[in-house]
């Protein structure tokens, strides 16, 4: 039987411990595939560019062993990923509760993708982490 495809997508920026559990939680579910907001879209969101370029979030992410492959989202706006949804076709697309969106959910439904919906679960003996400055309804 042929592994399943998750997606999930964020900006990353300043990445840390929650990630990584995100990233291992979503992984039980199939090979993971990671979009990353582009540097270009995260000056269009946020109006300034991310800490990290997407080249050394993309690097980050890529050596986590979690992740089967990490690229830069080719999209614009909060739903960035969608051309990469297109491209990947998923079998599960998987957020965090706070980036929970009814525009995402009504997307895996266009495309016939799964959407799962995960509480933040910090790794056992770690703090929970959320970056400071998320975008309204982003992973991150």
């Amino acid at each position: 039987m042929k592994e399943k495809k998750v997606l999930v997508s964020g900006c990353y920026d300043l990445i840390h411990g929650g990630h990584v559990a995100f990233f291992k939680t979503a992984a039980q579910y199939g090979k993971l595939y990671v979009a990353v907001g582009a540097d270009s879209n995260l000056l269009l969101l946020k109006g300034k560019a991310p800490y990290y370029s997407q080249k050394e979030r993309i690097y980050l992410i890529n050596s986590i062993r979690f992740v089967e492959k990490a690229f830069p989202a080719t999209g614009s706006g909060m739903l960035d990923f969608e051309p990469d949804m297109e491209r990947i076709k998923p079998d599960i697309f998987i957020v965090n509760s706070d980036g929970h969106t009814a525009e995402k959910e009504a997307l895996c439904r266009k495309f016939g993708v799964e959407y799962k919906v995960l509480e933040r679960i910090p790794e056992n003996g770690l703090p929970a982490r959320a970056s400071s400055s998320r975008y309204a309804g982003s992973l991150e």
